[in-house]
């Protein structure tokens, strides 16, 4: 058994609470429901969250989707090969920033000594990809998010000595291509059949035992009984830096202890190997298993298995020979054994290995408040995007992880010799809502406590989107990403969500920056019973249950009524780098893409034809037959100053959907005195 402490993720709470993710919009297990509580809460993971919140998949028209092609995914460019993982942060050139977006409830932020907060905290942000394909489903491991609110299936193993035959079998009867998948299949049937970490706190909780008689890694403090949501292993789930290989890779570690960065930097996946005993099918050792029982060096050399280092990695890099691969000025490559490795892949490879993961001061939020933090703002942090080197589209998942923790034992000494065990008289120093004395005889106090939930993880994940490549010429160029945040309906029918605005409200840009602006919504977001503990109600303009939104420029952030098209600056100082030609090649054309969401490509027809304002059908003016989506335009702007609003949401319930463009003088213009409208 594994006899080592592994460190917790430091979590608890008293009461329920929540983390959501609203840039990209966070799914908390949704799909297309038309109602305001999620019809599945173990759809794709274990939030821990209400069953309120979270967002519908995007649709791409105004017609909710039938199918995975109806969906819209968000496409954002990677950062150059110049930009990433640069050590000098002041040095934006070629790197592609994404504002991530979140509310937590319980609390984050502020130093134990000058500015002591209620309780320990960590805010984990981790992405997983997968080279992007051309068909809806793909293949079982497909990365997707269904068309139906189903969890996946899982059967296991009748017997630890079962064949590749019948490993596959399970896998092909459990699998469905109409329902989501992010962590794979054989992600979870790893995590049922290897034994837990015997060397965990679990103070008086009684983990329970699998189909082969054995607590396993689905088996924790939080989740005692075993439960299943989705492909997702809670042990990995509850715990980080885990310990075995993992399908996600580490983005930030945002922390209210900055004395444990280095830990954290030093014990990610993206930086140390992680182990994983190796069994094998046949006795040559050629065929190889995807799980095995044992969880420690020991226990799986006696058991025949081979103890194996694995790496994390971003792909699979062009270079084949070891050689190759570790020859001099290679750095960032590593030619192991990379996981996720391949259903049946059992080789060494020469892998491009991710940075190590950021550590920052978590931003400061309220105990017991979903809302900004302190500066106004929304908690927070400006994602570098990666580059991979393939020049291959990726197809990826983020996922942020708020985990909370008291100081009524410490975390980082107490384990598995603390937990309870009434028959050798040992008590776990918390225990189930217990009673103490306050000092008057026969009158205990009961404290509400539950020790599945003292130190404890909530989580959120967004929908699949996708990570492409640059445009030709762009490698050294920054880019920002400017969005759209919020859904249909007033405050109190959308909460735990939260209303239309666009993220970030403030750009600031030099010149020569890129903004790719693009939104994503829902033909379904109704909000409708069942509410569960909130209102249901969708308040707002156009048709129900619709998202909609647009950009057309206005003078100042005090008016409600855009500037005229002949008196606008601002598509007159922009440049279009993508889509090509001819789409918007024009500043009118650039106007009317915005305004109408994309529903009309240009103005005049000999330019886009059909798609034109001179000959599409009328839009209509609530926007209700525009596409509830819009991948936008990658966009250079002049020097100024740019105001702008969206039209239909900008009624009394949800006023004040405004942005501004800053755009300060910079030395990569590519703008000249020829250029001027």
């Amino acid at each position: 058994m594994w006899r080592t402490l592994s460190v917790t993720l430091l979590l608890t709470s008293l009461v329920g609470g929540d983390v959501y993710l609203h840039n990209p919009r966070g799914s908390n297990n949704r799909l297309n429901e038309r109602s305001a509580n999620r019809q599945n809460a173990n759809r794709v993971f274990d939030s821990q969250n209400n069953n309120r919140g979270g967002y519908n998949v995007g649709d791409k028209t105004n017609n909710a989707f039938n199918n995975e092609d109806g969906q819209f995914r968000m496409t954002y460019f990677q950062s150059g090969p110049y930009g990433w993982d640069s050590s000098n942060k002041e040095d934006k050139s070629g790197r592609s920033f994404l504002t991530v977006e979140w509310t937590n409830q319980h609390g984050c932020g502020g130093n134990a000594d000058s500015d002591p907060h209620k309780q320990n905290c960590q805010v984990v942000l981790q992405y997983m990809c997968q080279d992007n394909i051309n068909s809806a489903t793909g293949t079982a491991d497909t990365l997707r998010n269904g068309r139906t609110t189903q969890t996946q299936d899982h059967t296991p193993a009748n017997n630890l000595q079962e064949t590749k035959a019948q490993a596959n079998s399970r896998k092909n009867n459990n699998v469905k291509t109409d329902r989501a998948i992010q962590e794979p299949w054989q992600w979870y049937d790893k995590c049922y059949n290897r034994e837990r970490n015997q060397g965990l706190f679990v103070a008086d909780q009684i983990t329970r035992r699998n189909n082969n008689g054995y607590s396993s890694a689905i088996h924790t403090r939080q989740n005692p009984n075993g439960n299943r949501r989705g492909y997702e292993c809670p042990e990995e789930r509850d715990h980080y830096p885990y310990w075995h290989p993992t399908p996600w890779r580490d983005i930030a570690v945002l922390t209210d202890n900055i004395t444990m960065c280095d830990y954290y930097k030093r014990e990610s996946a993206n930086s140390a190997a992680k182990y994983e005993c190796v069994e094998f099918y046949n006795n040559a050792r050629t065929v190889k298993k995807h799980w095995s029982r044992w969880n420690n060096q020991q226990d799986c050399e006696d058991n025949g298995g081979e103890w194996r280092a694995y790496y994390s990695y971003l792909e699979k890099a062009p270079t084949v020979s070891q050689a190759d691969c570790q020859g001099e000025g290679r750095s960032g490559l590593r030619y192991v054994y990379g996981y996720p490795e391949g259903e049946d892949s059992d080789t060494q490879t020469c892998l491009v290995l991710p940075p190590a993961p950021d550590c920052q001061p978590a931003p400061w939020s309220r105990s017991n408040h979903l809302g900004n933090s302190r500066d106004g703002q929304a908690s927070n942090y400006t994602w570098v995007l990666p580059y991979f080197p393939s020049g291959n589209t990726k197809r990826c998942v983020l996922r942020v992880r708020y985990n909370i923790s008291t100081d009524d034992y410490d975390p980082w000494q107490t384990d598995a010799a603390y937990n309870q065990n009434l028959q050798l008289g040992l008590l776990s120093p918390v225990q189930q809502n217990p009673t103490v004395d306050i000092g008057a005889e026969y009158s205990p106090l009961r404290l509400a406590i539950n020790t599945a939930q003292f130190g404890r993880t909530f989580q959120d994940r967004s929908h699949v989107f996708l990570l492409k490549p640059r445009p030709s010429g762009l490698e050294g160029r920054a880019i920002h990403n400017l969005n759209v945040r919020g859904k249909r309906g007033n405050i109190v029918q959308v909460y735990p969500a939260v209303e239309y605005d666009f993220v970030p409200a403030h750009l600031h840009m030099e010149e020569g920056d890129l903004v790719h602006i693009q939104w994503e919504g829902s033909n379904s977001h109704n909000n409708g019973n069942p509410a569960g503990d909130g209102q249901a109600g969708d308040a707002g303009e156009g048709t129900t249950g619709t998202d909609r939104n647009n950009i057309v420029q206005m003078r100042s952030l005090l008016d409600n009524f855009p500037a005229p098209f002949e008196n606008s600056t601002m598509w007159n100082s922009a440049r279009v780098w993508w889509p090509a030609a001819p789409k918007y090649g024009l500043a009118k054309d650039l106007a009317v893409a915005f305004a109408s969401s994309g529903y009309y490509t240009c103005f005049h027809a000999e330019v886009c034809h059909t798609e034109s304002v001179e000959r599409k059908n009328k839009l209509d003016k609530l926007l209700n037959n525009a596409p509830a989506s819009f991948e936008g335009a990658l966009l250079e702007f002049r020097k100024g100053t740019y105001h702008y609003m969206c039209t239909r949401n900008n009624n009394f319930s949800n006023r004040s959907q405004k942005g501004t463009i800053h755009v300060v003088e910079g030395t990569k213009s590519s703008f000249t005195d020829n250029d001027l409208p």
